[in-house]
């Protein structure tokens, strides 16, 4: 999965399907959420469409946050391919690792878009799997001069300081204070990042808290930046984010700018001043697995990756 969808390439093909989307080249539900009843895991169905680049499907994703613990990556799932005029299931592809890239790609290009030029201080919140996709994801939007990262123990931010090239930071604010890039990828309940500690004109990427009952960010920081979110019906129902300051009365449903896809598709602006605290946040929608798992079956079918394998009614395998 790695070798058929490259960073660079999948920070290009998200855009790209957000755009198209944002024009109405494309259709998506709200995901349908299932929690495990002893509340130690989730699935999501999330299916989607888009004309361009064409492509049809469904991502099973589930989450379970002990996986950290058990040296597994929290997100796991599969993303069935569909043929749009028939219906006939294509392929079948692995969707923890689709879920890794086009997640950090989806920082990125917002990053590209929404951070000053000259941004090159990042901060990473949370040290698991997103945050090491996310380093390599921002660093091919903006030159890096320095990458601080702060997770849950001191021993997993040093183990990823050493493998990425950053620095170990003891806390959350000494990650934050003086970044101009800022990503929280954590499996946090309650916020982790603070309005004080951030600069004018810095840029937050909130990618964790996918439910309603967790937020990563205060509210102070959503009061004062710009938001921006990958889908405006989905951050209703979903964005502990912006659900929580929404019931303590900062904000209302109109404080988001824009969705990101209206940015990228030129219908929207983006920064409007240096001094301007930007956020994204990213929920992951299922037009971003469905434009990626395209793109990979049909990279697979020119290198001849993959094993085929017989469906109902296929003459041969």
């Amino acid at each position: 999965m790695r070798a058929l969808l490259p960073m660079r390439e999948c920070i290009d093909l998200v855009e790209s399907a957000l755009a198209s989307l944002a024009r109405g080249h494309g259709a998506m539900p709200v995901r349908s959420v299932f929690m495990k009843p002893d509340r130690s895991g989730i699935v999501g169905l999330m299916p989607g469409f888009l004309e361009e680049p064409r492509g049809f499907g469904l991502k099973a994703v589930t989450v379970f946050p002990r996986n950290a613990e058990r040296g597994l990556d929290t997100h796991q799932g599969a993303v069935l391919l569909i043929d749009a005029d028939t219906g006939r299931p294509e392929a079948v592809l692995e969707g923890g690792e689709i879920t890794a890239i086009r997640t950090a790609a989806a920082s990125a290009a917002a990053t590209r878009r929404l951070a000053r030029e000259d941004a090159g201080d990042l901060a990473i919140l949370g040290a698991g799997v997103q945050a090491r996709m996310h380093v390599d994801a921002i660093g091919r939007v903006r030159k890096l001069r320095r990458v601080r990262i702060h997770g849950r123990t001191p021993e997993s931010a040093r183990a990823l300081a050493k493998e990425t090239g950053a620095e170990a930071a003891p806390t959350a604010e000494d990650a934050v204070r003086g970044a101009d890039i800022v990503c929280t990828v954590t499996a946090a309940k309650e916020p982790i990042l603070r309005r004080e500690w951030l600069a004018p004109g810095t840029h937050v990427n909130a990618v964790g808290a996918c439910i309603p009952s967790a937020r990563e960010i205060d509210t102070a920081t959503i009061a004062a930046a710009s938001v921006f979110v990958d889908s405006r019906d989905a951050a209703m129902v979903e964005a502990g984010d912006l659900l929580f300051p929404m019931k303590e009365g900062a904000i209302d449903a109109s404080w988001i700018k824009a969705e990101i896809g209206a940015v990228f598709a030129g219908l929207a602006k983006g920064r409007a001043s240096l001094d301007e605290l930007t956020l994204y946040k990213s929920l992951g929608v299922a037009v971003e697995d469905v434009a990626a798992g395209t793109f990979v079956l049909e990279r697979a079918k020119r290198a001849g990756r993959g094993v085929r394998a017989p469906f109902s009614g296929d003459d041969e395998p």
